[in-house]
């Protein structure tokens, strides 16, 4: 399993057309880029797939573009699986089609703020309902509660729980999860910047935004500290530092829209209440993908 989400996940981008419709076209444009690229998997319908303003319906189609067009080629992870109602996720899974599908990364609980025990029982059930294997996906960023190092050791041994997307941004608790989890639970850095240390602290990867603009350079990258070639990794690494305020400043996936833009692989159309970039930073992304 951990050699299964090891490496480079990227969590894949949902392109729009200018009308705000979904450009199903561009979406397998885009799944051809990031597995040429040498991604090792992909996560459809997370935060950057722009989850939150696609409709039940469009998700499915989003995910069964992506599934077909694939063909097996990387796991495909189901990001959709995030929420503050339990008792909805579970009439989610017990409704869902896993054809195809590796696992699901799911989000802690967002606005409620539950307890670390509520936390527990709420992985407990999703895990327990789950056919496929679960991601925890922690980002304090997001949901205004940190899954604590101790509430993720304990779900490690849950038999359906297999990792987790650590995006606390805090080292030192990614650090407690490693040294502590149950055998065979993997770490995986939910932040592109913090990545390489990670890893050198005995996490397995990213699931990483900047990848989908740059799935070669990041994915060597990280393939070199994975394999304990820092020195190579630390070439990729400086190469591209300088985009990472830039992905986030204004919204994700506002920036790596832009990137991605810039370099014709699709537009940077996003949905409200996402914008596009401003004037300013558009030109800093062009000097940027113009450098790299």
């Amino acid at each position: 399993m951990e050699n299964r989400f090891g490496g480079t996940g990227v969590a894949i981008i949902t392109p729009f057309t200018a009308d705000g419709e979904i450009d199903y076209g561009t979406m397998r444009t885009v799944v051809d880029h990031v597995i040429d690229g040498g991604v090792d998997y992909i996560v459809a319908l997370g935060s950057t797939g722009e989850a939150a303003t696609i409709s039940p319906a469009e998700s499915r189609l989003v995910l069964d573009t992506i599934l077909d067009h694939t063909k097996g080629r990387v796991p495909i992870v189901a990001g959709n699986f995030g929420g503050n109602n339990t008792k909805a996720l579970l009439d989610q899974i017990n409704e869902y089609n896993f054809d195809g599908i590796a696992a699901i990364l799911s989000a802690s609980p967002s606005y409620s703020k539950p307890s670390q025990e509520g936390i527990y029982q709420h992985y407990t059930a999703i895990a327990d309902a789950s056919p496929v294997p679960v991601i925890l996906y922690n980002v304090p960023s997001r949901t205004s509660s940190n899954v604590t190092a101790d509430t993720t050791v304990r779900l490690s041994s849950h038999p359906n729980i297999v990792g987790v997307k650590e995006a606390s941004g805090d080292l030192a608790q990614a650090k407690d999860i490693i040294r502590s989890a149950a055998e065979g639970f993997f770490v995986t850095s939910g932040d592109d910047i913090l990545a390489p240390a990670m890893i050198q602290a005995g996490g397995v990867g990213v699931i990483s935004v900047l990848a989908n603009a740059y799935p070669q350079e990041f994915s060597q990258m990280i393939s070199h500290f994975i394999n304990g070639e820092s020195k190579q990794g630390k070439i990729l690494e400086d190469r591209l530092y300088a985009f990472h305020d830039c992905m986030y400043s204004e919204g994700n996936p506002s920036g790596v829209k832009t990137a991605m833009e810039v370099l014709g692989a699709c537009t940077a159309d996003v949905r409200l209440p996402l914008t596009k970039v401003s004037p300013d930073l558009y030109r800093k992304i062009v000097e940027l993908v113009k450098a790299l």
